[in-house]
């Protein structure tokens, strides 16, 4: 019996519910494995599905890396030993006292202070990875945040202390950390990727 949803699947929301439309998980024919004589040893079992991943008070951090505002948090819990204290990356809830955290602006905070506080080069990947390798992982520090945030450099070779400037995928963005990258301080606008600009 054919879907009476055709096309690519999508998700609308009412109220507090998702609404989701089209074909959401999709089969396709299973194909053998054969050994080297020959022999069936077993099948693929290939199925195309989508998952609903819910962003919750998450949803104004993905946004708007989109739109080249970079977000943390802080802790404004006058009984909190952690009360001031800036956490990136985003996070709801203080790790201390489990209150809600106020989100803060830190997008010029990140332009004039991040830097390498240590990173790692890699050409083995995790499945579905979509970053070109060698990715450069960079852990990021930046003035007057209690925590590192966890990036990557698609542009430039990294050292520690270097001084980067970050960079956003503001036009077609797919709403993901990887939104959100850093490149050396300097970095002419030209040689940063497809997408991605200064925010």
């Amino acid at each position: 019996m054919a879907s009476k949803y055709q096309g690519t699947p999508s998700v609308t929301t009412k109220g507090l519910k998702y609404i989701p439309r089209g074909p959401f998980h999709r089969g396709s024919k299973n194909m053998p494995i054969r050994n080297d004589a020959g022999k069936l040893v077993g099948i693929t079992n290939p199925r195309d599905m989508t998952y609903i991943h819910s962003y919750g008070g998450e949803a104004l951090y993905f946004s708007s890396l989109g739109e080249g505002i970079l977000y943390g948090t802080r802790c404004d819990n006058p009984d909190c030993g952690s009360k001031g204290s800036i956490f990136m990356p985003f996070r709801i809830a203080c790790p201390d006292c489990l209150e809600k955290m106020t989100p803060v602006d830190m997008t010029d905070v990140a332009r004039e202070s991040a830097r390498v506080h240590s990173f790692i080069v890699t050409e083995r990947t995790g499945a579905f990875n979509t970053l070109k390798r060698p990715i450069r992982f960079v852990n990021v520090e930046f003035d007057g945040v209690c925590t590192i945030l966890m990036s990557y450099m698609p542009v430039g070779v990294p050292e520690m202390g270097m001084r980067l400037t970050p960079i956003f995928k503001t036009t077609d963005p797919d709403y993901l950390v990887t939104d959100l990258a850093f490149v050396p301080e300097g970095t002419a606008e030209s040689d940063l990727p497809l997408d991605f600009s200064f925010g």
